[in-house]
């Protein structure tokens, strides 16, 4: 899986305006689904969390958006509206217009919100670059911005990626960063200390990609997660991100033995960004491939042992991601480019139905 691309390159959706937020429930149900069952009242009846990141300017501007969105998934989270860079793009100073919007619409349609996310290496504003700071300092930043934001959404945000992506990718450790240059690499032991004291019944969650299946930087996130686990640092669980490409993804019985082996650390485990994306020209018969890559997916998640949530990066092909960042590739999601639902939609939607033996009451998160 190729690893997240530099944050300049990022096609990051400007946070809106609050004014955008008086959308009604009533309004996002009335969209009829041709396809029959919405997608959340299956994960709703397996227990499972079924989400999709979201951004703000479609969520204010697109109807169709809204609507699919309401009537499909039970969760939705941040795609860049929470990162550091965007809350805070000046010290001390906040703009919450586009969280407050995501949390106000999670609200009026019955979905979860995850909080993404408090800590990566690719989201610091000009102003933290820019500056030379001691530890003292810096872990004052630290606290101060996850307290000012964890604490905003206290109640409302179900579970955060405190720390995103800090394992490096080519040699064994922490990745090179701020935060652990300056104050070292117990930043993530701060990180979910701090969070967990602005909100202490939020599930709080450790983020990384190229780590789903048995691999070098999976045992490396592994080994990780016990050690803070045995100093008594309150983390909760992990994210997979899943970027995959449509042909070329691990095994679902990898999958499934890997998250089974982070739930038996006691951790919850989430597929917290996945797309399958084609490469072009996008074909009938790639998109049918992709469907049978959503499905084993998918089961997978249903199968391992604690897994509460899958959530796709992006609702529709429309406003995805992957074309600005993937030359050559495509229609990585369950919606076209017109909210028409994709072969992979319909391979998700077999796999939340078959065998649908409950987990539970709604998303056990």
């Amino acid at each position: 899986m190729t690893p997240s691309p530099p944050l300049t390159l990022k096609r990051i959706v400007p946070c809106l305006a609050a004014a955008i937020i008086p959308w009604c429930a009533a309004d996002m149900h009335a969209a009829t689904n041709a396809t029959g069952t919405p997608l959340r009242d299956l994960a709703d009846a397996r227990g499972i969390g079924i989400g999709a990141a979201v951004a703000t300017r479609p969520l204010a501007g697109d109807s169709a958006y809204r609507a699919t969105l309401a009537r499909e998934m039970n969760m939705i989270v941040a795609e860049n509206c929470m990162k550091l860079h965007q809350i805070q793009p000046r010290e001390g100073q906040y703009d919450f217009a586009g969280a407050d919007a995501l949390a106000a619409f999670a609200a009026s349609n019955n979905m979860r919100l995850r909080g993404h996310t408090l800590v990566w290496h690719q989201s610091a504003p000009g102003w933290l670059k820019d500056r030379q700071w001691s530890r003292a300092e810096l872990l004052n930043v630290l606290s101060q911005h996850i307290a000012t934001v964890v604490g905003r959404y206290k109640g409302r945000v179900c579970c955060w990626d405190v720390v995103n992506e800090a394992l490096d990718d080519k040699i064994p450790g922490l990745r090179t960063s701020l935060w652990h240059d300056v104050i070292g690499p117990d930043y993530l032991d701060h990180a979910f200390t701090f969070a967990h004291a602005a909100d202490p019944r939020a599930k709080l969650f450790y983020n990384d990609y190229c780590t789903e299946g048995l691999n070098r930087k999976s045992d490396e996130q592994y080994a990780m997660l016990k050690a803070m686990l045995a100093r008594g640092v309150p983390v909760h669980g992990v994210g997979f991100q899943c970027h995959f490409v449509f042909d070329s993804y691990p095994a679902p019985e990898t999958l499934v033995s890997n998250m089974n082996r982070f739930a038996d650390l006691g951790l919850e485990t989430q597929i917290t960004e996945l797309d399958l994306r084609i490469s072009t020209p996008v074909t009938p018969e790639k998109l049918e491939r992709q469907a049978r890559a959503y499905g084993e997916i998918f089961r997978a998640a249903l199968e391992a042992r604690n897994c509460t949530a899958v959530l796709t990066w992006g609702l529709t092909d429309k406003y995805s991601w992957v074309p600005a960042f993937f030359k050559g590739f495509d229609a990585g999601l369950l919606f076209d480019k017109d909210y028409e639902p994709k072969p992979a939609h319909d391979a998700v939607h077999q796999a939340l139905s078959i065998d649908a033996v409950s987990r539970g009451s709604g998303p056990k998160l």
